[in-house]
Order: C-alpha cells, then structure tokens, then sequence
C-alpha cells in the first residue's frame, strides 16, 4: 500500500557557510536561484506524474537556508510547492530558517502561503561559540525572530541545538538549556556535534587544532540534555527530539518509522517504493537535466527484505515507543523475534533494550550507546 504522504525540499543556499556542515549547500551570492526553482518545479512534476502522491501529511523544506531566498523567491517557491500537492487537513507544513535571514516580511509570505511550523538552527546562545562554529546569527536575533515568528501567527516552531561544540563547557549548555526554554516553544532537538569530512571542522581536527570535549562531557551533555527536557514537561519521543504533547514532528517520524518520502532538489534523497533514490549535487549539472526533461537521479538502490527489515530496528528503535512487534509483523510477514532473538537476548542482558512483549525500546543506557545497539541488528548474510 502506497504511503506517499511526505516530502522533503531541498534548497540548498545560504548566506555563510557553517564549520561543521556537509549537506549539500552553496554560497548564495551570484547563484542561479532563480533557474534552480524552476528546474525544481519541473522535477516535482515529472515525480509526481511518475509515482502520484496521495494529499500530504508532511512537507518539509530545508537546506542549506531556504529562508536566504529573498521574498520573491520565496513566494515562488511557495507558490510551485502548493501547485503540486494537496494537503491534509492537518498538515505539518515546515521551512527551516536562521535567526537573523527570517524578516517579518518572509514570515508573512509563508504564513499566508499555508506554512505552520519553523525549524530554527540556533545551536547555541553563546555568542563566542556561535562565531566559532561559524554561524552568522547572535542570541539577540534569535528572540527576535521568535518574536517576529509568533507575532506573525506561528505557534508550532522548533529550535535545534548542538552540544559538545569545541571548547564547550557542561555549564555553558545549561545556559544555553535555559535560554531555550525561556522562549516558551513546544518542540526542541539537541545533537553532539559530529565531524564530517570536507568540512572545516574535519581540517582542523586533521591538524590537531579542533579542542573537542571528551567523550565523557559529551555523554554527561547528553545526560542533562534528557533530564532538563524531563524537567520542563518535554517528552523525549525519539533519541534526540522532545516536544509538548501533540507537537511532535511528523516529517521526521516518517523517516523513523520507514515510510515513504519524496526528496527534490539537487543532492536530495527520496524512498519510493522500497527504492532510495540520490539526485545529482552540482546545481548546474541539476538544473541541465531538468531542462532537458530528465529526472536527476543519479543512484538508486532497491532495498531488500533483509536491508529493510534491518532499518525498521535501527531506524524504529530511536523513538521511545520503540519497534511495535505486531507491526513489524504486519509489514515484513515475518516476526520479529524469529529474525532478531539473538540480538534482542544479548541486548536485554547489556540493559541497552527492553522487551516487554509488545515492543522493543532502548533504555536511558541504550540512548547513550545507541550506535553500538544499532549495530547489532546489521544481519551477516
């Protein structure tokens, strides 16, 4: 049964450049912004034709900064995205944005061109560690554009945050912790940093000049992560999400629960029909291909029973409700105990996991390793 009901938007622009970024991104100044979102528009037409959508439950446009479109092209992008699909009554409508790129003005464009939920990328509220990172922003702007956001008429808006950051103290992250939730917001998300290759970061790390926290400041940033969300009445619904009640983020529960996705854009990912599908990166390279009224697929990988099974636990067992063993059954044909007993016993006796019969979930211990239980569900074939 087709589940088509979620699609990702890539945009992929900004005004700076961050340290630790490796999503597929450009500098926005002299690029061909305006080629790339009509090459967009012939992409969701082609897909869509293609693999025909049901009305959307979730649509997500992230980056790079959609919002470092000025505000004729951010109309335009809403206009080409509310072309092609009908929406849900409840639909989660979400663009990512900076603090400082989101003018009241842009807000008013998407508000009325149906959007509900912002997903910030403040990291953090310490100005020095914001510069270090490379970010353009400052904690002023930040309550600035909550303000402007809520004035505007957003109540849903999300901010992520980043811990672990060089030269960051636990101290430090709880005063971050506490500036967020001053702002009242329903939904944060909270990442170690991880170092990626080709990016800043990665070549200062090569060269010795990358002071990091050490794992145990990391796991005990983590730790006050989970205990001051629980403080503040957030529920922790998945590894590195919280939200009040009602507020969790729809979009990323279709990725951790394996659902279908479309993905546009140049570099984006779409999973169509037990297919994982990778677009072209370089924008010109994309928007040739489009022009010339082919899809910019460059990869495509079907993924097996065995592959997909293997997802569903790693990407299942980041929420707290876990891997559901009547769903799983219901899905794949198969149970779950008969292909995973071996890992769920070794699991259960490390008190990483917890089986109570009806489903798999990782304990507070599990979150902390979760790579290493995530691991465990790889099948040697």
């Amino acid at each position: 049964m087709s589940t088509r009901r979620a699609a990702y938007i890539h945009i992929p622009f900004c005004q700076h450049i961050c340290h630790y970024c490796d999503f597929n991104k450009f500098f926005l100044q002299g690029q061909p912004v305006d080629e790339y979102l009509e090459a967009l528009n012939k992409e969701i037409a082609l897909t869509v034709r293609k693999y025909p959508a049901e009305p959307m439950k979730s649509i997500f446009v992230g980056g790079g900064t959609p919002t470092a479109l000025n505000e004729k092209q951010l109309q335009r992008l809403c206009e080409i995205i509310n072309s092609h699909f009908q929406k849900e009554d409840e639909i989660e409508y979400t663009f990512e944005g900076n603090p400082g790129d989101l003018s009241y003005e842009k807000l008013s464009i998407l508000k009325n061109h149906g959007v509900n939920r912002l997903s910030l990328g403040v990291q953090s509220f310490n100005d020095a560690l914001l510069e270090k990172i490379g970010r353009s922003h400052r904690a002023e702007d930040v309550y600035k554009t909550v303000e402007d956001a809520k004035k505007a008429g957003f109540e849903n808006i999300s901010i992520d945050l980043i811990y672990a950051l060089p030269g960051q103290t636990i101290a430090d992250f709880k005063d971050t912790l506490s500036e967020a939730f001053s702002l009242g917001l329903p939904h944060f998300s909270g990442y170690s940093l991880i170092i990626e290759p080709k990016t800043v970061f990665y070549n200062l790390m090569k060269k010795g000049k990358l002071p990091l926290p050490g794992e145990d400041t990391e796991a005990a940033m983590y730790e006050l992560l989970m205990d001051e969300m629980a403080k503040h009445g957030y529920n922790q619904y998945e590894i590195s999400n919280f939200s009040l009640k009602g507020y969790e983020s729809v979009h990323n529960l279709t990725y951790w629960r394996n659902e279908e996705y479309y993905g546009f854009g140049a570099g984006g990912h779409s999973y169509l029909g037990r297919i994982r599908r990778s677009n072209i990166g370089p924008l010109n390279r994309y928007i040739k291909q489009l022009d010339e009224g082919v899809l910019p697929i460059i990869e495509e990988n079907e993924v097996t029973l065995v592959e997909a099974m293997e997802e569903e636990m790693f990407l299942g067992l980041r929420m707290s409700d876990g891997v559901k063993k009547n769903g799983f059954k219901e899905k794949y044909g198969i149970a779950l105990d008969d292909i995973f007993h071996g890992q769920i016993d070794k699991l259960s006796k490390k008190s990483l996991i917890q089986d109570d019969g009806a489903a798999i979930r990782l304990t507070r211990k599990g979150r902390l390793l979760g790579n290493e239980v995530f691991q465990s569900f790889l099948i040697k074939e």
